[in-house]
């Protein structure tokens, strides 16, 4: 089910009672907990998407249904736990492009490493991984909000991944759907499961 972007977002409410998972995919510029300012070439998200997707969080973690969130909505959920995000993360850094608009059009793409213990290295069985991931972003996550912590890191250090203590989310940077084949399937394997787990608890 695709969940629509609504002028009230109270009228999701029974949409989202029947889910028992959530995917926030990637979108436009996040304006909440900024540390420098949008550059011009990333517009802000409308403010219709902000509340929808403020609405679907806000419900799916009330109901303690699983959440996926892929660059936009993983920046999206750590800036509503508090975090910090870099407007414009290759100025601020100082460091190369993460965006093929960036890169004269040209895909980005680069290894990540897996924090230890961490439930992304868990679904992904190992340390490192083998296959690299696409980069389209411009903004990047600063701090993890309360209860967030890093999962994955490029070799630049940008924050890659972020994940709940309570087991409820995870987030990435890049874009698994964009990878079908790969290891980061396994990303979308735990989506199904946890959300079956939770089906199960309510049946």
């Amino acid at each position: 089910m695709t969940l629509p972007m609504v002028a009230n977002p109270e009228s999701l409410t029974s949409c989202l009672s029947v889910l028992d998972g959530l995917i926030i995919p990637g979108g436009p510029g996040i304006t909440e907990g900024l540390i420098g300012e949008l550059p011009s070439d990333l517009p802000p998200a409308e403010s219709k998407r902000v509340e929808s997707d403020r609405k679907a969080f806000e419900i799916s973690y009330r109901r303690r249904i699983p959440v996926l969130g892929i660059c936009y909505g993983m920046q999206f959920v750590d800036a509503k736990f508090g975090g910090t995000l870099y407007g414009d993360v290759q100025r601020q850094l100082q460091i190369g492009p993460h965006s093929p608009s960036r890169n004269k059009g040209c895909e980005v793409w680069h290894e990540v490493s897996l924090e230890a213990g961490s439930r992304l290295e868990k679904i992904l069985s190992s340390g490192c991984s083998s296959d690299p991931v696409n980069s389209r972003h411009i903004q990047a996550v600063e701090h993890p909000g309360r209860g967030l912590r890093v999962n994955a890191r490029s070799p630049d250090g940008v924050i890659e991944g972020v994940e709940s203590e309570d087991g409820l989310f995870l987030g990435v940077q890049f874009h698994p759907e964009r990878m079908q084949g790969s290891e980061w399937d396994r990303i979308f394997d735990w989506l199904v499961k946890s959300a079956e787990g939770k089906g199960l608890r309510n049946g």
